[in-house]
């Protein structure tokens, strides 16, 4: 598990290894993340977009970017949380992800970034 504060606004990540699959000519690795957003600061925010950089061992670094997560754009008032689960798939067994959300506070009118820590993605078959 890794979190990060930004702005008031906590990061928690959880990774899970989902398992490997056969795919065309090779082997795909697949990752969950669970995510929670906690407001933990005295304004109401929206998250507006997301903006991922995935990582992995043996392919080129893949960006990814789009509105809200997992079709949703959550409005969170002070001390409220939002959780999802998503994931991706790998082709090798290790990689990691990072990234940011873009939000809006709704007090200021401000938007800004809260960091999404690296977290890296790995399959405990293939750790020492």
């Amino acid at each position: 598990m890794v979190q990060q504060v930004t702005k008031g606004i906590k990061i928690t990540v959880k990774t899970n290894f989902e398992g490997t699959f056969r795919k065309d000519t090779g082997s795909r690795f697949a990752f969950s993340y669970h995510i929670n957003i906690e407001n933990q600061s005295k304004d109401s925010v929206q998250l507006t977009s997301r903006f991922w950089t995935i990582k992995d061992s043996l392919s080129p670094t893949e960006i990814v970017q789009g509105e809200g997560v997992i079709g949703k754009k959550p409005v969170l008032k002070p001390g409220e949380s939002h959780n999802y689960q998503s994931g991706c798939l790998l082709n090798s067994p290790f990689g990691a992800m990072s990234g940011h959300y873009n939000m809006i506070s709704f007090n200021s009118t401000r938007k800004f970034k809260v960091r999404i820590p690296v977290f890296k993605l790995s399959a405990p078959f293939a750790l020492n």
